[in-house]
């Protein structure tokens, strides 16, 4: 009987994330189609703000895509932040040719500041327009990208909108650990709750991607009040709503592509960075634990265990035929939102079908850095602590 009842909260474990994924995934896609709207958007100027340290890799092709934009009126600022590289040479190379790019130099970087809000509120005071569309060095944009997220805000009415970009991955730790990012959003963030309220608990975003209205950023405190955080994407949302201002997200899987790490160290390093900002904290840690284990992991390992003493036994009847039908469906259920997610945001087929043991290993890396974070050891990240 207690195996019986294990096996039944394991289905409700798997059951849950994968319907509030189905449900999810609906009011994730991108709202406007409009032409009208559309239209008035191309008509809003904005400013494109690019903290870069160390892109010499990634920064002219994304430079290269925002010039080709079809956007009426915007500008493109990027500020160096100290790179240690080629990006000033790169940029301003990109900058001669295409007016449009301005190259700035970082004011340096003052005590209890993280390095990259502080290279994003030093380009909201340079910034022209009310429109402010942070962006990572390594995303590229689609022509009509800038009109189509302008188009999203003032759909959304939100002050502050986040897209979630194509995540390109090429080893297989980026195809097992990337798409994780869409799992834990999409499978526990109630959407239609988080339209609906300005409660710091369902703040979310990506950081690769944030259009803010300037106004609500500055009343927010915009990056000053995130300036010691690693995690923009969590952080800069609660900021908002905090001071009583909504905050969205939408699928940018068509308009933005990026890609973040290259190797298993960098996505292990990325992943442990603001862990502890995130699911790695004492609060969260335990529960998340479980409803990930409990939901993805445990019913696979659980499945086989029971299917060959069910073989050993010859007992196909009764409880055990129960408890595997059960756990089969546990099984299914917990794969089902990896499926979707590989079909709708183009991810690794191999990361779907490995998913228990990316979760297993995402989990691993939450309790990693959670004991890091008592033991008082840092990431480093782009040579900083």
């Amino acid at each position: 009987m207690i195996f019986l009842l294990t096996c039944i909260l394991i289905s409700v474990l798997a059951l849950l994330p994968a319907a509030m994924f189905i449900k999810n995934l609906r009011d994730f896609q991108p709202a406007c189609n409009d032409p009208e709207m559309l239209q008035r958007a191309s008509q809003i100027p904005l400013s494109v703000l690019i903290p870069a340290r160390n892109e010499e890799l990634s920064i002219a092709a994304a430079l290269e895509a925002l010039v080709a934009s079809t956007h009426r009126e915007f500008e493109i600022l990027v500020l160096d932040d100290a790179s240690e590289d080629n990006t000033i040479s790169i940029v301003a190379g990109k900058s001669a040719q295409f007016p449009l790019i301005q190259l700035h130099r970082s004011a340096g970087l003052a005590e209890g500041w993280n390095g990259k809000q502080n290279a994003c509120w030093q380009l909201a005071q340079l910034a022209k327009y009310d429109r402010l569309l942070f962006l990572d060095a390594d995303v590229r944009l689609s022509k009509d990208a800038l009109t189509r997220i302008v188009a999203e805000q003032e759909l959304r009415q939100a002050p502050l909108v986040s897209g979630f970009p194509l995540q390109e991955t090429g080893t297989i730790a980026e195809k097992m650990l990337i798409p994780m990012m869409h799992y834990i959003l999409l499978g526990f963030l109630p959407i239609d709750r988080m339209r609906h309220s300005t409660e710091v608990g369902f703040a979310a975003g990506c950081g690769q991607l944030f259009l803010a209205m300037k106004p609500q950023y500055m009343q927010a405190g915009g990056h000053r009040a995130i300036a010691a955080s690693r995690h923009d994407g969590i952080k800069l949302p609660r900021a908002f709503r905090q001071a009583g201002f909504k905050t969205d997200i939408f699928d940018a899987t068509d308009v933005a592509k990026c890609r973040m790490y290259t190797s298993l160290r960098q996505v292990q390093q990325g992943l442990l960075k603001n862990a502890t900002e995130g699911i790695a904290n004492p609060k969260l840690i335990v529960p998340f634990t479980v409803l990930l284990l409990g939901g993805s992991v445990v019913p696979v390992c659980l499945l086989a265990w029971q299917t060959l003493s069910c073989w050993r036994n010859e007992a196909w009847s009764g409880l055990p035929l129960v408890s595997l039908i059960l756990l089969a469906l546990a099984t299914v259920l917990g794969w089902i939102p990896r499926f979707l997610a590989q079909r709708t945001f183009r991810q690794s087929l191999l990361g779907a079908l490995a998913h228990p043991a990316s979760v297993l290993w995402f989990v691993v890396l939450q309790w990693r850095a959670l004991l890091r974070s008592l033991l008082r050891i840092k990431t480093p990240w782009r040579g900083r602590l």
